[in-house]
């Protein structure tokens, strides 16, 4: 029994000593950044950008889709969703896979800000957290949003909304329809796969994972979602897309 109980304290101090040393790990790298731009500068900069789009500049059902299909309690939970992260590690043992991440949109906002290029992933996963923390205590919901439609990857050298809706659409962000919009929130999941140039299929799929999520959480409706007609994905491939 006492040897039981002995190795229950050792196993739990090798626990609390190993968590506290990659929160460290990732803090260092987190204090790193933060050093070298502040955040206030870095939003300033994606602020005073050319192709800054303002979220009161986009149609509320790419916002929607965006949530829905991302991160659906965004507006409920902080900068980490435990329910989330708990939710995808059964999802993806369940499927022996890798198909969820459990990220919130305001981790990968900290992530296209200031780890893009870090090419350690534990230590940027913890980093984006406490990147996430900062972030939710200096701004609003509606802020973080809005850097993620301006920061986010949607392929072929486009950044944010406005460069992809200029490139793929021929149209500014404000012009899209409900088709295009369910489009464009689900392409920067994986652009080398879901970008209209890339997979007309693929990116099909991946509207559709959308559109299934904007019903599932009563953003739409079936029947809008019936309406919703796919082949101007073919056109933008075949580079005849002008509406």
């Amino acid at each position: 029994m006492k040897f039981i109980k002995r190795f229950i304290i050792i196993l739990f101090v090798i626990i609390v000593v190993s968590a506290v040393s990659l929160g460290m790990y990732g803090y260092t790298l987190y204090e790193e950044k933060i050093e070298e731009q502040p955040i206030a500068d870095k939003v300033s900069d994606i602020k005073n950008d050319y192709y800054f789009v303002s979220i009161d500049e986009v149609p509320n059902e790419y916002l929607d889709a965006i949530i829905a299909v991302e991160d659906h309690r965004f507006k409920e939970h902080g900068a980490i969703d435990i329910i989330g992260i708990g939710r995808a590690i059964l999802t993806n043992v369940k499927n022996r896979e890798l198909q969820e991440g459990g990220s919130t949109l305001t981790q990968q906002v900290s992530k296209n800000l200031y780890f893009i290029s870090e090419d350690t992933v534990v230590r940027r996963k913890i980093a984006e957290m406490f990147m996430a923390i900062e972030l939710e205590n200096k701004y609003s919901k509606e802020d973080i949003l809005e850097l993620y439609i301006n920061t986010i990857y949607f392929g072929d050298g486009y950044y944010g909304i406005k460069q992809a809706c200029n490139g793929y659409l021929n149209k500014e962000p404000k012009d899209m329809n409900l088709a295009e919009a369910t489009m464009m929130a689900g392409v920067p999941n994986a652009p080398s796969a879901y970008a209209p140039t890339v997979n007309t299929e693929l990116c099909k799929q991946r509207q559709n994972k959308v559109i299934s999520a904007m019903i599932e959480y009563n953003y739409i409706t079936k029947e809008q979602a019936d309406s919703i007609d796919q082949s101007f994905i073919d056109e933008i491939y075949n580079g005849s897309y002008n509406r």
